[in-house]
């Protein structure tokens, strides 16, 4: 746990974004957060908070404990615990956006007894509290962070509870069938046979409904995080106007003259809900500029730790050795074949194509005339979710942990059923059990350790 952490301590922070904005934030949980209000606010009438055990909102000034100074107007929510995010007594002081403003109301609060609050540990307090889960805890980051509607609809049903139901579900299951095998062992007298068709079957039952979860994991791992593209080819070839087509803005200089790009050029556009980073790099050749060759070089190390690269060629043009020796760079990669400039005709034939075409996809566009933009975009998202899923359905895991924890939790079962095949002893199959229900435990907190729990938490935000 963090240093120094404490659950009896009231905490304070600033909620909102630093800048300048037309409200800002200033959240206190903890014991005394009702009487820290009472010290700093008083009511447009002049009067302290009388407030104990209701929730109200109420305007007024607050005032700088140490001189009396007023710092601000302010509305003040009063949400006292177990009703609140943290289900301790909880205050939020809206005063006005600004770095002054809320920072003066902070130092206020922390000056009559706050404490600043660590990263995060609003929500740490409603995961110990019993108000969240540690699935629905790591939501609430993904909320903050989704990038597009899909990944914001899929970390709101994690919020709500959809993962951890499930996972209590199956846990709870195990947890029985554990309990049936240990019991056997500990009382053989007092406990009938213990029925292996049946143990095998509900294990046999688990597994599917871990797989069934798992599916689309590679979805919800990009929907979370993002997917990076990198559109290489030789110069010349409408790399740069590709990026543009692809973002429907003016991002990159297109120009009729090779060597234009000379450095990465990048950008995030949402594909059918997936955030992807786009990246255009310089033209792929041979150099003497030594400028244009560390843009090269740039363009090299892109390639190589994207997720996915598209190879634009110009299909008006044979094909020549700078193009077979940027799709030899490509070869073993996740890659699409680009025919761009179809608008000019295409004087590549089919054979040409499908020399290259093996290990990769090929989509026919004109980046220009904005043809086949929309099979392009169909492509990218195939390749970057595996095409496992529909545009529009949302997974419900898609959090690494989440999907080592669960594959650790089949693998132990599917161990148990062998062990059962096998006929080894029931305690060496409620080992392997028992790993299958600890492992589920950690996605929801109650096994996880504490080192798991801060390393989670340390992701958030000072005031969330």
């Amino acid at each position: 746990m963090i240093d120094n952490m404490s659950m009896d301590d009231t905490i304070a922070a600033i909620s909102t974004p630093v800048g300048e904005g037309g409200i800002g934030i200033v959240r206190i949980s903890g014991p005394r957060a009702i009487p820290i209000a009472r010290e700093v606010f008083r009511t447009a009438q002049g009067k302290r908070l009388n407030v104990a055990g209701k929730r109200r909102v109420l305007y007024g000034i607050v005032m700088d404990p140490a001189t009396g100074e007023q710092v601000d107007e302010a509305l003040v929510t009063i949400m006292p615990g177990p009703a609140s995010y943290t289900r301790e007594d909880v205050v939020e002081i809206s005063c006005h956006g600004g770095l002054v403003p809320v920072r003066r109301v902070l130092e206020a609060v922390l000056h009559c007894g706050a404490r600043l609050a660590g990263p995060g540990e609003f929500t740490r307090r409603a995961f110990l509290n019993g108000r969240i889960d540690l699935a629905q805890a790591e939501a609430v980051i993904d909320i903050i962070r989704a990038r597009t509607e899909a990944a914001m609809r899929r970390a709101s049903r994690q919020l709500s509870g959809l993962l951890s139901s499930e996972v209590r579900e199956l846990r709870r299951e195990l947890v029985e069938l554990l309990a049936g095998i240990e019991g056997r062992l500990d009382f053989p007298e007092d406990i009938d046979e213990l029925d292996i068709p049946a143990s095998i079957e509900r294990c046999r039952k688990a597994v599917a409904r871990i797989e069934d979860i798992l599916k689309g994991a590679r979805h919800g791992r990009v929907m979370r995080e993002g997917a990076m593209v990198a559109i290489v080819g030789k110069t010349n070839v409408g790399k740069s106007s590709l990026l543009n087509a692809l973002l429907r803005h003016e991002r990159a200089i297109v120009a009729d003259n090779p060597g234009t790009t000379r450095d990465t050029v990048e950008d995030m556009v949402d594909i059918r809900g997936i955030p992807v980073r786009l990246v255009d790099t310089a033209g792929l050749r041979e150099v003497d500029d030594a400028v244009e060759r560390m843009g090269i070089q740039r363009a090299l190390a892109a390639m190589q730790s994207a997720d996915l690269v598209l190879v634009v060629v110009d299909s008006s043009q044979q094909l020549d050795t700078q193009d077979e020796q940027v799709i030899d760079q490509v070869a073993g990669r996740p890659a699409i074949l680009v025919l761009n400039k179809i608008d000019l005709g295409c004087r590549l034939s089919e054979d040409v194509v499908g020399r290259f075409l093996r290990p990769v996809a090929a989509v026919r566009v004109s980046a220009k005339a904005g043809l086949g933009m929309e099979d392009l975009r169909d492509a990218i998202y195939r390749s970057v979710t595996g095409g496992h899923v529909e545009a529009g359905a949302d997974p419900i895991v898609g959090n690494l942990r989440h999907v080592v924890a669960l594959e650790a939790a089949r693998d132990s079962l599917l161990s148990a059923i062998e062990a059962f095949h096998r006929g080894l002893p029931s305690d060496i199959v409620a080992i392997d059990v028992r790993e299958s229900v600890e492992r589920l435990g950690e996605i929801t907190g109650e096994t996880a350790s504490e080192a798991v729990i801060d390393s989670i938490f340390e992701q958030f935000c000072v005031g969330k």
